[in-house]
């Protein structure tokens, strides 16, 4: 069973830096052909996907966010992580990590695998 769990801070300040963590089990984050997605929704919006870190190391951005992401991963650890320069109150929202076979990821489908998600504000 391929597991997903999101961590990092819930609070930030407008102009920080938003650093995400996802750990996987289960799975190796270097096999397959496999997404490995940072996704983030506003209560009553729709999913917003953010960006992605395919098995091989591409990675691919939302064009909207592109400017301001950084996916990366550590894979000795199975991790990968994203950084989100100069937050805003409209950069709040849950954020998720999942692993799909396509992009972008604009709905859950069955067979992908989501984490349970992490709220993130940002407020002054």
């Amino acid at each position: 069973q391929v597991q997903l769990q999101e961590s990092g801070p819930g609070l930030l300040k407008p102009s920080q830096t938003l650093s995400l963590t996802c750990t996987v089990s289960g799975d190796a984050i270097t096999s397959g052909l496999y997404y490995w997605n940072w996704i983030r929704q506003v209560p009553g919006e729709a999913l917003e996907w953010v960006g992605s870190i395919f098995t091989s190391g591409r990675t691919i951005y939302s064009p909207s966010l592109q400017s301001r992401i950084t996916i990366s991963r550590d894979t000795s650890k199975n991790q990968f992580t994203l950084q989100l320069t100069s937050v805003t109150p409209e950069d709040s929202a849950r954020y998720y990590c999942a692993r799909t076979r396509a992009v972008p990821v604009i709905n859950r489908n069955s067979n992908d695998y989501w984490g349970q998600g992490t709220q993130v504000t940002v407020s002054s």
